[in-house]
This record gives structure tokens, C-alpha cells and sequence, in this order.
């Protein structure tokens, strides 16, 4: 591993660290500190960033194959561990349903931008990075979106479940609809989207002031980590995030390197990026949208911790198979 990305690594590891500190020691005032960060980040920074990234990408230049090697192995993995989830537990009561999405979304949302970016940069140079940076623009977009029509579905059936008198079938629907669209991170990708095929260009000072609050997202996330180790720590939630971190870290890149090898005959740098993007540990979004649902707090902070800290041996392992394969 290079010593970029080692510094990368250890630098989110101290940030973490100072959010847990900051918990333990009560610097940060009473009351649930964690549910007031992860409110922050999704009302407000969050939305932000993903409106302009979407109003800022490019179509044109986005290179089909490359995204469908990456998000159709992805996006199988997500449903493969969402089905396990709700098979699992049938009957949830309203405060565990969305217990099947938030693991769904901690074994395949992978920290794209922290340590991917410096990653591709490190190791591929511009045209390593101008393809991941292709997969980062689409990637919260693509598996946020489809989460959060999953997990606002399983709160709907759990609420008629409970109270089948509440609404009619038809009602029902059109509340998960809405509330899947009126939500902090659809809507504001739905209107960035917009404002992309309308051909807006920000105003200097609009994007100005998105890009500020989008910049907060990461050293926010990773306090947010540290802050809901120490407020929920890790007990029992152990063996559930090291499952998921082997997920993450092994399962998914196998599948899509399978994928993108004889689905897609990708090879070379292509393939290598697509491989080492879905190589890489849990990202901070898990637990904004676990902190969102009040879901596995606890298990979605350890996991990133696990999976960051076995990625330092994961990465290497993986770089080698791609060097191993023929041209």
C-alpha cells in the first residue's frame, strides 16, 4: 500500500478517534449528540453535496460499460443481502423494518471519496481517477435512491401490519411514494438531475455556498462515527460487523470482478478501478442512513471501523489478483 494512502487511512482513523474522545469526555454537550450530527448531515450537508454533484455531471462522457460493471454486480449484491434480511424477520415490528436495508446498504456503500479518490490518484493516475470519478458521481445517487424506496416500502407494510385499519392499500402506497421522493437525499438528486438536463449553470455564489456545506460532509461523517462508538458502542453488534465486513470487503469486488471481466470484458485500468471501487471498506453515508432510520447504529459504526481497519490488508491482496490477470 502506497504511504498516500496509508496517511489517508490513518488520518480518518485519527478523526474518528477525536469524535469518539470528544463523546466519552462530554465536549459536546447532553442529549443524544449522535441523532443531533446525523440530523445535520442529512438535512443539511448531505442534500448539498448531492445537488451539486448532480447538477454537475457530465452524460455525455460517462462510459456505459464501465457503470454497468460496477452497479449491476452491486445492485445484485444489495438485493441479495436485503432479501437475507427480511427473510429473516418477517414480522418486524415498525422499529426494526428497516433493519434489512440499512445492512444492505453497510455491505455494499463503499467509501468512494476519502479513500477512493486518493486510491485511483495513487495508483492509476488521471485516467484511473477520471473513471472513478465517473462511478463516484452516480454512486449515492444510484444505491441511496433505491435504499430509501426499500426501507420506506418495509415501514409502510410494518405500519399496516400493526394498525391495518389506518389506511387502505391505495393510500398506503401513495404515502411510501411520497415519502420516498420528499426526502432529503431523493429529492435533492431528482432536483439537481433536473437542473442538469434543463442546462442550468449555478450562479457563482449559489455554488459557492453548496460546495461549502458539500465539503463539511466527510470530517462531519467520521466525527459521527466516532461519536456513535462511543454512545452506542459495540456490544453484540461484533459478529454482524465483521459478516458484513467480509462482505463488503471480499464478496462484493469477487462479483464484480467476475462481472466486469466476462459480463463486461473489461480489463486493464477500467477494470482495475471498478474492481478496487467496490474493494473498498464501508463508507460514513451507512450510518447517516442508519442514524436517518434509527436502525443498527451501533453494528453500521463498527463495521466501518473493521472494514477500514482490514482494508489496510484487503487492498494489497487485491492489487495483486489484478496484476495477476492476462491483458
Amino acid at each position: 500500500m502506497s504511504p498516500l494512502i496509508f496517511a489517508k487511512l490513518l488520518v480518518i482513523f485519527l478523526v474518528v478517534a477525536a469524535g469518539w474522545a470528544a463523546a466519552r469526555l462530554r465536549l459536546l454537550g447532553p442529549g443524544d449528540v449522535a441523532r443531533t450530527l446525523s440530523n445535520a448531515a442529512f438535512y443539511i450537508f448531505v442534500p448539498a453535496l448531492l445537488f451539486r454533484t448532480t447538477a454537475r455531471i457530465d452524460f455525455g462522457h460517462l462510459d456505459g460499460r464501465v457503470l454497468l460493471a460496477f452497479f449491476v454486480p452491486t445492485l445484485l449484491l444489495l438485493a441479495i443481502v436485503y432479501i437475507a434480511g427480511r427473510s429473516r424477520g418477517r414480522s418486524r415490528p415498525p422499529g426494526r423494518a428497516a433493519f434489512p436495508s440499512v445492512r444492505a446498504i453497510t455491505a455494499v456503500f463503499g467509501n468512494s471519496v476519502q479513500i477512493g479518490i486518493p486510491l485511483a490518484a495513487a495508483l492509476f493516475g488521471d485516467t484511473g481517477l477520471g473513471i472513478h470519478v465517473t462511478i463516484v458521481s452516480l454512486h449515492a445517487l444510484v444505491l441511496l435512491t433505491v435504499l430509501t424506496a426499500l426501507v420506506e416500502v418495509d415501514l409502510a407494510r410494518a405500519r399496516h401490519r400493526t394498525d391495518p385499519g389506518h389506511a387502505r392499500l391505495w393510500r398506503m402506497l401513495g404515502t411510501t411514494a411520497r415519502n420516498t421522493v420528499i426526502h432529503p437525499v431523493v429529492l435533492p438528486v431528482l432536483a439537481g438531475l433536473a437542473s442538469n438536463a434543463a442546462g442550468v449553470v449555478l450562479p457563482t455564489l449559489a455554488d459557492e455556498f453548496l460546495a461549502t456545506l458539500g465539503q463539511a460532509v466527510v470530517p462531519l461523517c467520521l466525527v459521527l462515527i466516532g461519536v456513535s462508538l462511543a454512545q452506542y458502542g459495540v456490544r453484540g453488534a461484533g459478529r454482524s460487523a465483521i459478516v458484513l465486513s467480509v462482505v463488503k470487503l471480499v464478496v462484493q469486488p469477487l462479483l464484480v470482478l467476475a462481472v466486469a471481466r466476462f459480463g463486461f470484458g473489461l480489463a486493464g485500468v477500467p477494470l482495475a478501478i471498478v474492481v478496487m471501487m467496490a474493494a473498498l471498506p464501508v463508507g460514513s453515508n451507512a450510518l447517516v442512513f442508519a442514524q436517518r432510520y434509527e436502525s443498527l447504529q451501533g453494528e453500521t459504526s463498527t463495521a466501518i471501523v473493521v472494514s477500514t481497519l482490514a482494508f489496510v490488508i484487503t487492498a494489497p491482496l487485491w492489487l495483486a489478483v489484478l496484476h495477476s490477470l492476462p491483458p
